[in-house]
């Protein structure tokens, strides 16, 4: 019960983070990260890949958020996190390959493969990064996935840089809107997607982070 307990608590910080998101601008954010950079790697939560060209808008604008912030020269590295979830498709293969696919070299970019939840893109991608050597690390995604997950990074005691999307510098990062990629590497066979593994109850405790193992949390 207490760990539950400090699971909701953890959520109470994240609307509170939620509310305040206006005060701590992408921008600043951004700007903060300029001075303390450059890290060693940042690391991209996944997002379901649906097929065609860049799935959604929103994987579009992750990737090329963190190419950006590669060729800026502010990651030397990027893991993209995520298995595959509601498509028969690993997220974290298949940012991989479009990173891969938009001039990234292949011995920069990582994939993490087990992460079902956002609570565990955050802990898993970070204890990869640990195990790879890599010490400045930082998260790079969507303004609004930031802000909730910096109460987790605080409540895991992850020592991490939040870089939201700055979307005036996505404006200026031109990429093919066309851009295709063989997906076939990240499929999975005899695919079953987490609605019809799991129940309500248990997506919900795997949101609030309850399905990470003491291992990982290590």
């Amino acid at each position: 019960m207490t760990k539950i307990f400090t699971r909701i608590l953890s959520t109470s910080l994240v609307v509170f983070s939620l509310v305040i998101i206006s005060c701590s601008s992408p921008i600043k954010s951004y700007q903060k990260a300029l001075k303390t950079g450059p890290f060693d790697v940042i690391f991209v939560p996944g997002i379901p890949f649906q097929g065609g060209s860049w799935s959604s808008n929103v994987m579009k604008d992750r990737m090329v958020w963190s190419c950006y912030l590669y060729k800026k020269g502010i990651a030397r590295n990027i893991i993209y996190s995520g298995n595959a979830v509601y498509t028969p498709y690993v997220e974290g293969k298949i940012m991989a390959l479009h990173a891969i696919a938009l001039g990234i070299p292949a011995t920069a970019v990582f994939s993490e493969t087990k992460a079902e939840h956002s609570t565990e893109n955050l802990v898993y991608s970070y204890r990869m990064a640990k195990k790879l050597g890599f010490e400045k690390i930082a998260v790079a995604t969507d303004p609004f996935q930031s802000a909730t997950l910096k109460a987790f990074a605080w409540d895991y005691d992850l020592c991490v840089t939040f870089i939201p999307i700055v979307s005036d510098s996505l404006v200026t990062f031109h990429v093919d809107s066309a851009l295709h990629i063989d997906p076939s590497p990240a499929f999975v066979k005899d695919f079953i997607p987490l609605p019809q593994r799991e129940n309500a109850v248990k997506r919900a405790f795997g949101t609030l982070g309850l399905g990470i193992s003491e291992n990982e949390q290590e």
